[in-house]
C-alpha cells in the first residue's frame, strides 16, 4: 500500500489498525481515513470534526461524524469506549496537547499519532538562513497565518512519552513516499507513533 487518498501517513494508519476494531478519528477531515479503515478493515468508525463543510463532505462518504472542539469532545466519551483513537496532522494544532494525548490514551486502548517533525533539516536549514519562521514546503504557511502553535520534533514526542511512562509500539518515519530509518529527528518529515498506556 503505497499511499490512501494520496497520504503515506494514512497508508501507515491503515497497516496499524486492526480489522473490526472500534475507531475514533479526531480532527477527521472529510473522512476520507475513516471511510477506507471502515471499506478495508470493516472497522467500526466514528470521527470528531471542527468545519461543518468537512463534516457534511464526511457523511456524504457515509462514515458517522460530528461537528466539534476535538479537546472537549474527548470529555464525551467513557474509559476504553474505543480499541484505537487517531490524531492524524493535528497535534500541533492543539492548544493542549499533553491534555489531548492523556484523552485518547483513556478513551482508547492504543492511540495512534501522526506529526509534522519541525526538527527536519529543512526546516532546521529554513529557520537558520532566512533568520524567520521557517517555511518550506511541509510548513507552507507564514508565522501569523499558520494552523501550528506547537512546534515539536521526534525527540519531543518520544521525551513526552517516557516522562509519562507510555509504551511506544511502533515509530515509523516517514521523508517524502518512503520511510526513513537512520537519524529521524533530522530526517523524517513526519511521524507516525502507536502508543498506549505502560
Amino acid at each position: 500500500m503505497l499511499d490512501v487518498y494520496g497520504r503515506r501517513d494514512y497508508a501507515i494508519i491503515g497497516e496499524l489498525v486492526e480489522p473490526k476494531t472500534r475507531v475514533l478519528d479526531l480532527g477527521c477531515g472529510e473522512g476520507e481515513l475513516l471511510a477506507w479503515l471502515r471499506e478495508h478493515k470493516q472497522v467500526e468508525a466514528r470521527g470528531v470534526e471542527m468545519t461543518a463543510a468537512r463534516v457534511q463532505k464526511a457523511i456524504a462518504r457515509g462514515v458517522s461524524v460530528y461537528q466539534g472542539d476535538l479537546e472537549s469532545a474527548l470529555e464525551d466519551y467513557p474509559d476504553r469506549a474505543f480499541d484505537y483513537a487517531i490524531l492524524s496532522q493535528t497535534l500541533q494544532e492543539t492548544r493542549d496537547p499533553l491534555h489531548v494525548l492523556r484523552g485518547m490514551l483513556r478513551i482508547a486502548s492504543r492511540a495512534i499519532v501522526a506529526f509534522p517533525n519541525f526538527g527536519h533539516w529543512r526546516v532546521r536549514l529554513s529557520h537558520l538562513w532566512s533568520g524567520r519562521a521557517p517555511k518550506t514546503e511541509l510548513f507552507p504557511h507564514d508565522w501569523y497565518d499558520s494552523p501550528n502553535i506547537h512546534f515539536l520534533t521526534v525527540l519531543d514526542f518520544e521525551q513526552l512519552a517516557a516522562k509519562q511512562g507510555w509504551k511506544v509500539e511502533r515509530r515509523i518515519f516517514l521523508s517524502g513516499g518512503r520511510e526513513v530509518k537512520a537519524f529521524p529527528n533530522l530526517t523524517a518529515e513526519v511521524a507516525v507513533f502507536l502508543v498506549s498506556r505502560g
